[in-house]
């Protein structure tokens, strides 16, 4: 398969709001992300118990994907994602509980999120994906990255989908957007369409 790839659907969550193909669709103001994550989970209605106990860039991840691949054909569907503090956030918890002369035993819980792919595993097994998943760090939204790793995996057959993201958690300091690609869609899948998306 070679040609042009389009972004299918796409959306954003900062500041305690979601926004769905540019329309927003939830908000929860003044709520700290645990309370607004847990209120956007089950708006959704989605069943995966194990959401609760993911550390907060899984979650954020997680809740991006979802409102992309909910009700969808989701097989052969690859991961590109990015970000540019990995999983920091949750490193530096793990840090504090080795830290603390209170506690002998740092908490497993804690340490398996100290990898951010974690987040892809995640979502990979709420929608039965067995396709390639890779996470990249960066200092900044790169659109020429995503639009042509994506066009890698869509011109040589490795993927049907690219669910494509930028998902960042750091001290309480959240943002993700998240698209879909594919050969099909309205808006063509190019590095300055992704910078806008990712703007607007």
């Amino acid at each position: 398969m070679t040609g042009k790839q389009y972004i299918s659907g796409y959306c954003s969550i900062e500041n305690n709001t979601v926004k769905l193909n540019g329309q927003e669709i939830f908000n929860v103001p003044d709520a700290a992300f645990a309370e607004f994550a847990k209120q956007l989970y089950r708006d959704m209605e989605t069943d995966y118990p194990k959401f609760f106990k993911m550390d907060n860039l899984s979650k954020l991840s997680f809740l991006a994907a979802e409102l992309l691949l909910k009700d969808g054909d989701n097989e052969n569907t690859a991961l590109l994602f990015a970000n540019a503090s990995s999983s920091l956030d949750t490193d530096v918890k793990f840090n504090d509980s080795i830290s603390d002369k209170d506690n002998y035993f740092p908490s497993p819980a804690v340490f398996v999120y100290t990898l951010p792919n974690i987040c892809l595993g995640e979502i990979s097994i709420k929608h039965k994906l067995y396709t390639e998943n890779s996470f990249f760090i960066f200092d900044t939204f790169n659109p020429e990255f995503f639009a042509n790793y994506a066009a890698v995996l869509l011109n040589t057959d490795k993927a049907a989908k690219v669910l494509c993201g930028w998902v960042e958690f750091l001290n309480d300091e959240y943002r993700a957007f998240v698209y879909l690609v594919s050969v099909n869609g309205t808006i063509e899948h190019t590095p300055q369409n992704i910078q806008t998306l990712y703007l607007s």
